[in-house]
């Protein structure tokens, strides 16, 4: 978190939370009030001062005031970088997990140390490049097919070798991953927050 934020937060350690203002949607981009937000300075900025509190709800601290996020899909979301290694879209390195989850549609989401991660649909490639079935290269459609068959928080039969080890691939219906991993996708005030009551 940047230095100024703390130095306000300091200052101003009660200030009521923001909510239904911000968004993130499913590729990664902030949203203020549904449109996006493009500005660099901007983005960086709420992607340095990115968080979740103890509830899962991920918020931008802003100075004394948290704005919490409404999350579309998944609090990060991963992108594959030119040497293949992953990044989150706050540009935070993922070197680690500790599964491949696949709802209903086929969509990946890694769980990570740092939060549910996404798989940005550009990067589905870097996740089947690396799908395998008994120690061997997922090479036909069928595998896929089979695990994406199985009920909700079932395991599959694939693996990712991923981060130097091999982890499971779990099958989680898209409404189950907030429960799953820890996150709330549509934040509300709650009677502990600073500044309610």
């Amino acid at each position: 978190m940047d230095e100024w934020v703390q130095r306000a937060l300091a200052r101003w350690p009660n200030v009521p939370a923001l909510f239904g203002w911000l968004g993130l949607d499913r590729r990664g981009h902030w949203l203020i009030q549904g449109e996006r937000i493009s500005h660099p300075r901007i983005v960086d900025t709420i992607a340095r001062n990115y968080a979740a509190d103890r509830h899962g709800r991920w918020f931008f601290q802003n100075g004394p005031q948290r704005g919490y996020i409404a999350i579309e899909f998944t609090p990060l979301v991963v992108r594959v970088e030119a040497d293949d290694t992953l990044i989150a879209h706050t540009g935070q390195p993922i070197r680690e997990a500790s599964a491949l989850y696949l709802d209903e549609q086929g969509a990946g989401v890694l769980g990570t140390p740092h939060g549910a991660a996404g798989i940005d649909g550009a990067a589905l490639a870097w996740v089947l490049e690396r799908l395998q079935v008994d120690g061997a290269p997922v090479d036909d459609d069928a595998s896929l097919a089979d695990a994406l068959a199985q009920p909700d928080g079932a395991q599959t039969a694939l693996t990712l070798a991923a981060f130097d080890t091999v982890l499971p691939v779990m099958r989680c219906d898209s409404a189950s991953l907030e429960a799953r991993l820890g996150f709330e996708r549509d934040p509300q005030p709650r009677e502990d927050d600073p500044g309610s009551a």
